[in-house]
């Protein structure tokens, strides 16, 4: 009977789309519960930099919903993901039983190991964590993929001639239930078998999400290369797509000829190329820098960025220029996942539940952008090369000229913009069915529609130049229009 649920469940799984791992997840832990009958079961998946999230539940009505909490990679501790690794199915029957004594025979050797024992107790601090999630049994399964060439022991399996496969830990199917429980062994192996078959469709979709992404690069690539092209190196910002479209980004900068083009949140202009000395005076011997945390890389400025600007990429084009993609924190994109925060909660130190640990976690992701992916990495490295190809050799050639002409065709362009918004506001006022003043620093007028000289009877050939507070309005009313105006001009 087990078999035969497991190969239904498993032909279930196969049959979800292709393209939405949120589907699939939730489609294992429905398959799950059903074959296990526990009162919670949830997908947990590892983020790049170890910690945890549930990104699929169901569960008894009456609990609480763990769905979209985050968990700090101290949670499971390495020496626990190893042991997913070795024994892939843990099962904790009743965490409050009373451990029972394994007595060693004098002759062995070696001591005893339970790594692979079913009957293994568990630790007091993984048995408080349950009992503090209102949790008596539980079943874990690992949920194992390729691992990009590194091997279950952390080594790079490429070139090491021991022919396993790489594989890692992209996290675990987690079963929980309020009264003690056991699952007997011939359906703990349909769970295993599933496991492997929702790790094997874990691994497509992320090959496929991988792929996806990497031809949205190829095209954004190659557009760019047209506009250098065209118009080296100002088409990649000012024109679209822009280097904001080759990667996920909040910000981007370009850094030429000591001018700047900024696109979306970036540090300002100064801040921009305080970033470029200190990347000039302590990382001269490198072609760029990559980091999600600013502070960690030991800019000394970081903190006078503020949360808007965390992360960035920085790719050297010439001997002093410099491109820029900027990441906000990521607490932003975080959520509590229908757990209500109270700021009163603490961990005492010695007892963790979800949600203060999730606290716990959300105070450091706050100096965090997300990581820096690999193919994103390689689209920059790829422009970078670009542009340090076209700039070679021609620090004192006639293209540098063209280039920086054309940067000053483009802020006189910019000029030329600001002075038809100008003179187009002038108009607006001139014609306003409202009366409209203007002045100074001083308060003298320099700006009198033709409807507030209907309204007072004083033409703008005798307001322009005159004081407002001491020409134009009445003593008694001359305290307040000081006030308004400090507060105008201030």
């Amino acid at each position: 009977p087990s078999q035969r649920l497991a190969v239904r469940a498993t032909s279930r799984l196969q049959s979800v789309p292709s393209g939405d791992i949120g589907l699939l997840c939730d489609t294992v832990v429905e398959e799950v519960r059903e074959l296990t009958g526990y009162d919670r079961v949830m997908v947990y998946k590892f983020h790049e930099d170890e910690h945890g999230e549930v990104v699929a539940e169901i569960r008894r009505s009456d609990l609480e919903p763990y769905l979209g909490l985050h968990y700090p990679a101290t949670d499971i501790p390495q020496a626990s993901r190893f042991l997913f690794m070795q024994n892939r199915v843990r099962m904790i029957c009743d965490c409050r039983a009373t451990p029972v004594k394994v007595k060693q025979a004098e002759e062995l050797k070696q001591p005893l190991c339970l790594v692979g024992s079913t009957l293994r107790a568990p630790h007091g601090c993984h048995a408080q964590y349950m009992a503090n999630m209102g949790s008596i049994a539980s079943l874990v399964m690992a949920v194992i993929v390729n691992g990009n060439g590194i091997d279950e022991d952390g080594v790079s399996g490429s070139g090491s001639g021991s022919g396993r496969s790489s594989i890692k830990l992209w996290g675990l199917v987690v079963c929980h239930h309020t009264s003690p429980r056991a699952v007997p062994f011939p359906l703990r192996s349909a769970c295993e078998f599933l496991m492997q078959t929702f790790g094997l469709q874990i691994n497509m979709e992320l090959q496929l999400a991988a792929q996806l992404i990497e031809n949205s690069i190829l095209r954004t690539q190659t557009l760019l290369c047209d506009m250098l092209l065209r118009d080296a190196p100002i088409g990649i910002v000012t024109q679209s797509p822009s280097i904001m479209d080759l990667v996920k980004c909040d910000g981007a900068a370009l850094y030429y000829g000591g001018m700047f083009w900024l696109l979306g949140v970036t540090p300002t202009e100064a801040q921009l190329k305080d970033i470029a000395d200190w990347l000039l005076e302590c990382h001269g011997d490198s072609t760029g820098l990559s980091t999600d945390s600013l502070a960690d890389a030991g800019y000394p400025g970081a903190a006078s960025l503020g949360d808007a600007v965390c992360g960035m990429a920085a790719a050297r084009i010439t001997s002093k220029d410099f491109l820029f993609w900027f990441r906000s924190h990521t607490a932003k994109e975080m959520k509590w996942g229908g757990a209500k925060h109270h700021p009163d909660d603490k961990d005492d130190g010695r007892r963790m539940h979800p949600r203060s640990s999730f606290k716990a976690f959300l105070e450091v992701v706050k100096r965090r952008s997300f990581p820096w992916e690999n193919v994103e990495m390689d689209a920059i490295h790829s422009l970078q090369l670009i542009l340090r190809g076209s700039f070679q050799d021609i620090d004192d050639s006639g293209t540098k000229t063209m280039v920086h002409a054309r940067l000053n065709d483009l802020k006189l362009q910019s000029i030329d913009e600001l002075s038809s918004v100008a003179s187009e506001m002038v108009r607006l006022i001139e014609t306003a069915t409202a009366p409209i003043l203007a002045v100074d620093s001083s308060g003298i007028v320099n700006g009198w529609n033709a409807k507030v000289g209907e309204l007072t009877g004083l033409p703008v050939g005798e307001a322009m130049g005159k004081s407002l507070v001491h020409d134009l309005v009445f003593e008694e009313s001359i305290e307040t229009v000081e006030k308004m105006l400090y507060h105008a001009l201030r």
